[in-house]
């Protein structure tokens, strides 16, 4: 067993024997011989399937604060290279916005990534992972690949050593590499200090965890704040003005690009600074000056060159990741990268378009003056010379910062000018396959900096996992809505002296799709009706429901009674061996002599209008629930079926409310059958059910057949 302890608070580093730590040495010098600028070691405390950061070093540690405890199925790097117990290789910031857009959300940067298992042949200890800037090449290279491999294995032997003798392995101080203690080896620490006071721009240098370990008087005059205030403290927390998260991004993403990164601000009330970041393994230096002129009128504003503002701060991708995993269909999708994605990135149009059997398929769209210059796209080959098309074939995300710029590659397109003047178009990979392409249109012309194109990438990854749930969702989704169509009657036979009328509505939750069923079936030479609810929201209810329905239908073709109809169909289910039970109501009708048997199995009683207007429950005799016991019986009573009578047949998704008892329920439903029953039957079935079909949360499913008897002669 490999335990983490606190070691990493309270300082303490045993690892090997005589207390030397084991995890940070082995680290730096694997981060060392493949030339990395940050990794860490996660530890499997016990037999529990969650990794725990146990040390990092080369970058502050709460830039990984939302992966210091991550489980062994987690969507990231770390955690599938325990899954599957191999390298698993990220070459830049795209692969990680297509892969693994959470972490590309919260780390925007461009920097390659390894991660590999701490395994031996019989066990599992751990993880690693380190990572380079975004200057390194591509693909990971066969030495380093080996290097990375051997330290992992001597890695995991040592801690297999260390379980098998009892001795645990504990988080260690993180070895963030400290600057020399001297300025230089030409030149003394007076003398340089003096050099670098003469200078007439100001000069900072920040530790790994961003804090000011020097600043000389230019800087100190600049920021305004006395150096003696500025050492020891976070630039954006001693200077008020710098307490901008935006500001504290140009660090993060210096350190983990390990470019060169510059940014203006705002010195209240008029002065404008430029900062330019010089990262490197031990720190960033920091040069200060005027800025030479600024046009921008907001909180901070940038050189030519620079990168924007971040478009999405982690609040917000957090907020948005969320949002993204509780959209359920595809218009949902659509909605939410409408009304919250769009706007966050200055976005004035999207169109999102699916990718299914070799075409483009308009899936929403939203903002552009004309709805027809999208749906031109519905039904494209893919094979089509067109920027959303070659997304998706690509995978490779496309900028166009003009129409210019669009048209010099796409010239097809300016005949049908779409009102917009900059466009990106972001395939939408989810599961290592493309399912679409989000297009967004800006308004003006835009130069998409490489942070524009890091943030619009990632969340293109969010948006293309939500759109593949929803897609089979919807599939799912009209897959019951045609299986419920298929086994549900679709229409009502005419039956001499009857006149019938039918609701169903689905249940609002899970797949729509239930167990309540009904049916008039015109056998010689007594029609018959039925109405039942297997219990269940599935496909396997819904199969069931139907197998049912057409056992009554054969079992009242053949001429059997309403008593030996239901005793067949429970002898059936029990023989299918289906676990599931079923309620039902069966009546044998007969207009002519104006009366009706019925048989009970469980089932909701029915209601019968009078032509008076009075309403009675009929609290028929009956038997158990179809399904239950082989032996049971269903006795029948037999009522009388005035003409101007009417019967209503329901399920109990009609009469089943939360917090509202079951008969007071019936009696209201009485009560409204009562004062509508006078309206025809088609009238009468929408008043009965309309609440029901108006709420958008339906906890079961609801069914409705209405038997109105007419006159004996039209009987006869």
């Amino acid at each position: 067993m490999v335990a983490v302890s606190d070691g990493q608070r309270s300082g303490r580093a045993p690892g090997d024997p005589a207390g030397r730590p084991m995890l940070s040495p082995a680290l730096t010098a694997m981060m060392d011989a493949v030339g990395a600028h940050s990794g860490a070691v996660y530890l499997l405390p016990g037999d529990e399937p969650v990794l725990e950061m146990a040390v990092m070093a080369g970058l502050p540690r709460s830039f990984a604060a939302p992966w210091e405890r991550v489980g062994v199925g987690a969507p990231i790097p770390i955690a599938r290279a325990v899954r599957e117990r191999r390298l698993v290789w990220v070459g830049g910031a795209e692969e990680m916005a297509r892969s693994y857009p959470r972490i590309a959300m919260v780390l925007p940067y461009p920097f390659a990534l390894a991660a590999l298992p701490l395994a031996t042949a019989s066990k599992v200890y751990g993880a690693v992972f380190v990572t380079w800037p975004g200057s390194h090449p591509p693909e990971l290279s066969d030495r380093e690949r080996h290097e990375l491999q051997t330290a992992c294995e001597r890695l995991a032997l040592r801690l297999e050593r260390a379980a098998a003798e009892n001795r645990p392995v504990r988080g260690e101080a993180d070895p963030l590499v400290a600057g020399p203690a001297g300025s230089a080896d030409t030149l003394g620490t007076v003398e340089a200090a003096r050099l670098v006071a003469r200078l007439p721009y100001g000069l900072c240098s920040l530790d790994l965890t961003g804090r000011v370990g020097f600043a000389n008087p230019a800087a100190a005059d600049l920021l305004g704040v006395p150096v003696g205030e500025l050492l020891g403290t976070h630039l954006w927390a001693s200077v008020p003005w710098l307490a901008d998260p935006m500001y504290e991004e140009r660090y993060r993403a210096a350190l983990i690009s390990r470019h060169v990164t510059s940014f203006v601000a705002l010195r209240p009330p008029s002065q404008w600074l430029s900062f330019r970041l010089y990262p490197s393994a031990t720190g960033i230096s920091v040069r200060v000056v005027r800025a030479r002129a600024v046009s921008v009128t907001g909180p901070a504003g940038g050189e030519r060159g620079d990168a924007p503002p971040r478009l999405v701060s982690m609040s917000q991708a957090l907020s948005l990741a969320g949002a993204l995993t509780e959209t359920v269909s595809v218009q949902d999708v659509v909605r939410l990268v409408a009304e919250e994605i769009a706007p966050a990135v200055g976005s004035g149009a999207l169109a999102l378009l699916g990718a299914r059997a070799g075409r483009l398929q308009v899936l929403g769209h939203h903002g552009y003056p004309d709805p027809h210059l999208v749906e031109r796209f519905d039904g494209m080959p893919l094979a089509s010379p067109t920027p959303g098309t070659q997304a998706v074939t690509h995978g490779v995300p496309a900028f166009f910062d003009s129409r210019r710029q669009l048209e010099h590659l796409y010239p097809a397109r300016h005949a049908t000018p779409d009102g917009f003047a900059a466009w990106a178009y972001l395939p939408l990979i989810a599961s290592g396959r493309p399912v679409g392409v989000c297009v967004l249109a800006y308004a003006e012309p835009r130069s998409f900096s490489t942070h524009e194109r890091a943030v619009l990438t990632s969340l293109a990854g969010l948006i293309a996992q939500a759109l593949d749930r929803a897609l089979l969702y919807d599939a799912k989704h009209q897959l019951a809505h045609g299986l419920q169509a298929a086994l549900l009657p679709h229409s009502l036979p005419s039956l001499p002296g009857i006149e019938a009328s039918a609701r169903y509505l689905p249940a609002t939750r899970g797949m729509e799709i239930g167990g309540d069923f009904y049916d008039l079936v015109p056998s010689r030479p007594l029609p018959a009706a039925v109405i039942g609810d297997v219990q269940g929201h599935n496909v396997t209810a819904a199969g069931l429901m139907g197998q049912l329905r057409t056992a009554v239908r054969a079992y009242t073709t053949v001429g059997q009674e309403p008593a030996e109809v239901m005793r067949s169909t429970n002898r059936l289910m029990i023989d299918l061996g289906t676990e599931l039970f079923a309620s039902c109501l069966y009546l044998r009708l007969d207009p002519a002599r104006g009366r009706a048997v019925m048989a009970r199995a469980g089932h909701p009683p029915p209601l019968l209008r009078r032509p008076d207007g009075r309403v009675r429950v009929l609290d028929l005799a009956g038997g158990p629930l179809l399904g239950i016991d082989a032996e049971a019986t269903y006795p029948t009573t037999e009522i009388g079926l005035a003409a101007g009578s009417v019967l209503a047949l329901y399920t109990d998704g009609l009469i089943e409310s939360p917090g509202v008892d079951i008969e007071d329920a019936v009696a209201d439903l009485g009560r409204r059958l009562g004062e509508a029953g006078d309206l025809p039957l088609e009238a009468l079935a929408d008043e009965l059910v309309g609440h029901y079909a108006a709420t958008e949360e339906r906890i079961d499913d609801v069914a409705l057949l209405l038997l109105r008897a007419s006159s004996a002669r039209d009987a006869g």
